[in-house]
């Protein structure tokens, strides 16, 4: 079984929200370890709070950094990555909340890690970690490879391929997998890469990758913020070493050199197949007398294909190879953070602040939001209560990610949702609060 680790952070007050005056919250420790949380529009108001289910390991206040923060909801995991574990963390609230700001802080390039996000902060840590083991092994040496793509409406696009755009597909291994361009090489074979991982050994260059990807981020207008999030972007951060690498290259050869064979054998059957039958005068088909079917040249055709097959299959089981007589149980192990776009927020009759005049295409980007943020919510209860079927399929945002939940360990992933202190935001905070209660009851 599993279960979420969930987080709240408030956020400081921005100054033109200081004269609305501020949300009177509390901090309640009725069901230790977890916490719940209390809040009302206004002090004076009585009778009228709202109070969650006991679901938060912590609250952070408005005067907590990143470098608290990250001190509380990453840094325990770094030990579990290098034991061989995989890691997700969330960011979710509404539009101005902090959510960027925590994965990632403002000063990107700054290498005080107090200022960093919790992304970078990460990728510090790990970076000083693999140095260490670098130090005392004599053989290969371990690195991070930087995946970043976003998903906007029912598209991903690819953050560090000039925000091209990839496609998330289910294999035939029952794996989601999200590919990249495809490419058409001499001899007629197919190339199909995944998304583009830059190999980084240094935390210099990963941090330079990083800041030039996020610039290719897509923002627009919300309820409450001018430049607000409008996708899901997802980081990704694997232990890679150059072997892996260069084994992953290689199956993606032998997959391209077998779509040729593999097509050609399939022609080959369904030409010599449909010798067996002849269309009828009244339009019908049946045997046709008069045929037959060279199964010879079938089976040479399906023998070839064989032998490209056995290929992909060698490649496969080389990758494999690699990873379990690594001296490093983290080789290959991947740390997420999803920065969530921002929940679009909606009063009691279901309509919709207009504190930001938005386009069509904004509200429809809205509307499919909140879809892909109820099916997170969906499935992050389904897999926490270890319910077999997990509703996976809701969206293209539990479609992508369905694979860092399904090798996440238990309490291996954490969702923090940010939240405003300001009694004009008190709506939007209360929603938000509510979505993070339902999670964090889910446990077992």
């Amino acid at each position: 079984m599993s279960s979420i680790n969930v987080f709240a952070r408030w956020r400081p007050l921005s100054q033109p929200e200081d004269k609305h005056g501020e949300i009177h919250r509390k901090t309640l420790s009725d069901c230790p370890p977890l916490l719940a949380v209390s809040v009302n529009p206004q002090a004076s108001a009585e009778g009228r709070s709202w109070v969650s289910s006991p679901a938060f390991h912590a609250i952070f206040e408005p005067g907590d950094n990143n470098h608290t923060v990250y001190n509380d909801v990453v840094a325990p995991n770094i030990p579990k990555i290098l034991q061989g574990e995989n890691c997700s963390v969330f960011a979710y609230g509404h539009s101005g909340s902090g959510k960027t700001h925590t994965i990632l802080g403002y000063d990107y390039d700054c290498q005080n890690s107090q200022k960093l996000g919790l992304c970078l902060a990460a990728a510090k840590q790990l970076f000083d970690a693999l140095h260490g083991l670098n130090e005392k092994s004599e053989g290969e040496k371990l690195g991070i490879g930087l995946s970043l793509f976003e998903l906007r409406n029912k598209s991903a696009f690819d953050l560090l391929n000039h925000r091209n755009q990839c496609h998330i597909r289910e294999g035939p291994d029952g794996k989601v997998h999200i590919r990249g361009e495809t490419e058409i090489l001499e001899g007629g074979k197919v190339r199909v890469r995944p998304i583009v991982q830059r190999l980084c050994w240094t935390f210099e260059s990963f941090q330079h990758e990083l800041i030039q990807a996020i610039s290719q981020r897509t923002t627009g207008s919300s309820t409450v913020h001018e430049q607000s999030s409008r996708t899901h972007a997802v980081f990704e951060l694997e232990i890679i070493s150059q072997s892996l690498i260069d084994a992953r290259h290689a199956l993606f050869d032998r997959q391209s050199e077998l779509v040729p064979v593999g097509k050609r054998a399939t022609d080959i059957r369904i030409e010599e197949e449909s010798k067996g039958v002849i269309r009828t005068a009244d339009g019908c088909w049946a045997p046709n007398p008069n045929s037959r079917i060279d199964q010879e040249r079938i089976d040479v055709a399906e023998a070839e294909k064989a032998q490209y097959e056995a290929l992909v299959t060698a490649a496969e089981q080389n990758i494999e190879a690699i990873l379990e007589a690594s001296a490093f149980p983290c080789l290959g192990v991947k740390m997420v953070f999803v920065d969530l776009a921002g929940a679009e927020f909606y009063d009691d009759n279901g309509s919709r602040p207009q504190t930001v005049r938005q386009t069509p295409q904004e509200r429809q980007e809205g509307r499919q939001i909140n879809t892909d943020l109820l099916a997170l919510k969906q499935v992050m209860g389904a897999w926490a209560e270890g319910q077999k079927r997990i509703p996976f399929r809701s969206s293209t945002l539990t479609m992508a990610l369905r694979e860092h939940f399904m090798s996440a360990g238990k309490g291996n992933s954490t969702i923090i949702v940010t939240i405003s202190p300001a009694t004009e935001q008190y709506k939007a905070t209360l929603n938000s609060l509510k979505y993070a209660s339902l999670v964090g009851a889910a446990r077992v």
